[in-house]
């Protein structure tokens, strides 16, 4: 297959040199690259080459003269703030390029009618990463449950803490209206590869919201999925601590530990090398964990009622700030 020629925007960012390991593994070209901030010296180690902009009006233009030579670009990648992915989606299918996004695709459901009416007209295509979809253990897992009987429900507890400093709170991160929240932030690849695995979501219960976690209940066609994701260290548990772990992922199944805790470093490069096959994952795929996050975002917390997960119990954490935003 030729190589292709990449543009990324968002070079600076935390899950950037993901994308550009996964450009370079798969045997392409980081053409241009385009951040506000200019911390980007990891390039150096893939695409020393590469064009690199701080300004959207540069880039623009750098990216629409490319367009008009013998060596166009093929693709723009994104990894920009969460609120950013829609408009950016938008200017990446006008310049003539396919997409790819980093999750989350979107904040809202709705933004994906509109970004389905902009490939209609533009004849290119938008794709985002849902890299737990390619985790071996969980493709093997989705095998396991679509084998096995149809009428049976499994019960589901999914734990993910993963923990943040402060610098967190004062970032576009700490910002619901920016990030979407903790649930959308590290937790709609999650929510993904529930309803990926169990199938639709038939009930969705928040019992506990606040700016470090959220804990809820999601009835899908094959699961009852007690759930709680934190980034506040405290909610560690005892054995992690003490093996100086920073990061707490669990999913139980039946009262099994179904373990999937490698294979995550190299899921970037697969997504990439599916896409470039034609077999990656389009936007509308991500509709159901987009409405997900935003059903929980715009819920109610009903507080602990019903079947909650076990650490829904645990006291709530004055904001680092003091600012009163648990709600």
């Amino acid at each position: 297959m030729p190589s292709k020629n990449f543009a990324l925007i968002g070079a600076a960012g935390y899950i950037a040199p993901r994308h550009i390991n996964a450009i370079a593994e798969t045997g392409n070209q980081l053409v241009v690259a385009y951040d506000k901030f200019d911390s980007v010296g990891r390039l150096d180690s893939s695409f020393p080459d590469c064009f690199f902009f701080t300004e959207h009006e540069r880039f623009d233009r750098f990216c629409s003269r490319q367009m008009q030579t013998d060596s166009p670009l093929h693709y723009l990648s994104i990894c920009t703030p969460n609120y950013t992915h829609d408009a950016f989606i938008r200017y990446g299918l006008r310049l003539g390029t396919d997409v790819i996004c980093e999750k989350p695709l979107v904040l809202n459901p709705y933004n994906i009618d509109n970004l389905l009416d902009i490939e209609r007209a533009t004849g290119h295509k938008a794709y985002t990463i849902l890299q737990l979809r390619l985790h071996d253990s969980i493709v093997a897992l989705k095998k396991k449950i679509d084998a096995g009987p149809k009428d049976k429900k499994y019960d589901v507890n999914l734990t993910y803490i993963t923990s943040r400093g402060k610098w967190y709170y004062a970032s576009w991160k700490g910002d619901e209206h920016k990030s979407g929240g903790i649930a959308t932030n590290i937790g709609v690849h999650f929510y993904d590869m529930l309803q990926w695995v169990f199938g639709a979501v038939q009930q969705n219960v928040v019992h506990v919201m606040s700016f470090d976690r959220v804990a809820g209940f999601l009835e899908l066609e094959r699961a009852r999925v007690r759930y709680f994701l934190s980034i506040n260290a405290d909610c560690l548990p005892a054995d992690a601590v003490r093996g100086e772990k920073r990061t707490y992922r669990t999913i139980n199944i039946d009262g099994e530990e179904f373990e999937f805790s490698n294979g995550f470093t190299e899921l970037h490069t697969k997504s990439y090398q599916n896409i470039l096959d034609g077999k990656g994952f389009r936007i509308s795929e991500a509709r159901a964990c987009i409405q997900i996050v935003s059903d929980i975002r715009n819920a109610t917390p009903i507080g602990l009622h019903g079947d909650y997960h076990p650490l829904a119990r645990l006291p709530l954490a004055p904001h680092p700030f003091g600012w009163d935003v648990c709600r």
